[in-house]
């Protein structure tokens, strides 16, 4: 269960990620997610590292308005608005249980969806997962526990790790031949 220090910045985020929904802003929810993923690397508890993927998910799915025009969306969108409202009063009420119930609530709703709805939002969740285990991973856990703690393969953890460091590593290179650029520039003019 959520760690009881833990509890109050998990309703925090929860209340926020509510807020985030209702004035359309996606882009907060991304922020919130990431937010838990301090406490999720800290603690290894499942429904922690739950509330990340599902937030960060929550995030990505609501910002695509394509998925609105499917069969079953209006339908996900109500059990995913209940479920964050009854875990925020779940929270409220120290009912760890509940809690735990609706999170995993919120991602088997998926496997009543039907058609091209399902596959995306399957594909969101499964990046998410990976999204955040890299993040994770990033802290210092084990590929391993990293892994297992998410569901996904080492593999998979080991390629989108690998992939961002690249990414990162090039980003820098390209930092380091602009400030090579202006340091040449104004010696020319000295």
């Amino acid at each position: 269960m959520i760690n009881i220090q833990e509890k109050d910045n998990v309703l925090r985020i929860f209340q926020e990620t509510k807020k985030a929904i209702e004035i359309g802003n996606f882009s907060k929810i991304g922020e919130l997610s990431n937010q838990t993923i301090n406490t999720a690397s800290r603690t290894q508890d499942p429904d922690n590292i739950a509330v990340a993927v599902i937030i960060y998910s929550i995030g990505k799915i609501l910002s695509r308005p394509d998925y609105r025009k499917y069969p079953g969306w209006k339908k996900y969108y109500q059990i995913l608005t209940e479920s964050l409202d009854e875990i925020i009063s779940a929270l409220l009420n120290k009912e760890d249980k509940r809690v735990s119930d609706k999170l995993n609530q919120i991602r088997d709703s998926i496997n009543h969806l039907s058609g091209n709805l399902k596959f995306y939002i399957q594909d969101v969740f499964r990046k998410a997962s990976i999204n955040k285990a890299s993040k994770i991973y990033e802290h210092g856990i084990s590929m391993e526990t990293t892994s297992k703690l998410l569901g996904i393969s080492m593999w998979e953890l080991a390629s989108y790790a690998g992939s961002k460091s690249e990414s990162t590593e090039q980003s820098s290179n390209e930092q380091i031949t602009i400030k090579k650029r202006i340091k040449f520039a104004m010696e020319m003019f000295e």
